[in-house]
């Protein structure tokens, strides 16, 4: 059971790659030049991507692809830390196999860094309102009804790819392999870490505060 948990954290976490990566690519070939197009088309493709893996391989793994959700859990008691590191492994694997796959499907260079650069205190203040939503809709669901997570966090994302700053990346492991093309979903190799170093602070903060909020009165 361990190894088909960690195999569906990989491909989903490479799927979720291959969408924002090359619905990116693709996004800003077809706009020619109208980066609101290519936002657009960047955003749905990452939303119906989510929608679809969470569904689909949630109820192997608990559908996590990303290393802040699962730091979230296991602040929550509710992953062993063993498998947790394990999940991190696996996430940042297969975001940087998307990436890659993503290069080899658009006929680019496998192997690229990213020269966009993304830094500065409304960059990490919106990974910071990113992070706090996604977890947001992620627990709140959970607590309210569990069978509608998939459509919340599809549809969160979706979102907040237009209402923040950074464009929502708020997943580690996607900062990682983001770093790792320098296609239009790109972040600078040098401002990945002040990316993920906030996704982390957030999570520690959000998660207590959440859990109080969603706590069952009964």
């Amino acid at each position: 059971m361990t190894g088909r948990k960690l195999a569906a954290e990989a491909l989903g976490t490479t799927l979720l790659l291959i969408s924002v990566v090359g619905s990116g690519i693709m996004g800003e070939s077809l706009a020619g030049g109208n980066t609101a197009i290519a936002l657009l088309a960047n955003a749905i493709a990452t939303g119906c991507m989510l929608y679809a893996i969470i569904t689909v391989l949630g109820p192997i793994s608990g559908a996590h692809f990303n290393p802040a959700v699962t730091l979230a859990f296991l602040v929550r008691w509710e992953i062993a830390p063993a498998m947790a590191v394990a999940y991190v492994l696996a996430q940042v694997l297969g975001g940087i196999l998307g990436v890659w796959i993503t290069h080899l499907m658009f006929d680019l260079p496998i192997l690229q860094l990213s020269t966009t650069e993304r830094a500065g205190l409304g960059q990490w203040s919106a990974e910071a309102v990113a992070m706090f939503g996604l977890l947001f809709v992620i627990f709140g669901g959970l607590a309210a009804r569990a069978d509608s997570v998939p459509t919340l966090v599809a549809l969160y994302i979706t979102g907040a790819y237009w209402f923040t700053a950074s464009t929502s990346f708020a997943n580690p492991a996607v900062s990682i392999a983001r770093s790792l093309t320098d296609t239009f979903a790109g972040i600078l190799p040098a401002h990945a870490p002040g990316f993920i170093a906030v996704q982390v602070a957030a999570t520690l903060v959000s998660v207590p505060l959440l859990g109080w909020l969603f706590r069952s009165s009964k």
